[in-house]
C-alpha cells in the first residue's frame, strides 16, 4: 500500500511541476516552439484546458492553472485517503 501511494504522490508531484514550468516558460517568448516546451504543452494544455472553460481569462489573466494545482492536490488528497481507509 504505501508503494501505490508513494507512486501517486511521486506522479503528483511530476505532474505539478510540469505544470509549474508550462507557466513560467510562457512568460519567455523564445521558449515556444522548442522540443521541451512542445512536450509540456501536449501534457499540460489538456488539463489546463478544463479550467479554461470554467474560468476565462480576467483582464488578460489566466488564473485557470491556479485552480488547477489546487484541483490536483485536493484530488490526489482525496484519492489518498481512500485508498489508506478502503484499502
Amino acid at each position: 500500500m504505501n508503494t501505490l501511494i508513494n507512486l501517486i504522490l511521486n506522479a503528483k508531484d511530476l505532474y505539478y511541476y510540469a505544470i509549474i514550468i508550462y507557466i513560467v516558460m510562457s512568460w519567455f517568448p523564445n521558449a515556444y516552439g522548442t522540443a521541451f516546451h512542445r512536450f509540456l504543452h501536449r501534457i499540460c494544455e489538456p488539463y489546463l484546458a478544463i479550467f479554461r472553460r470554467i474560468v476565462p481569462p480576467i483582464a488578460r489573466i489566466d488564473f485557470s492553472p491556479i485552480i488547477g494545482l489546487f484541483a490536483l492536490e485536493f484530488a490526489t488528497k482525496g484519492l489518498i485517503i481512500i485508498l489508506v481507509r478502503f484499502f
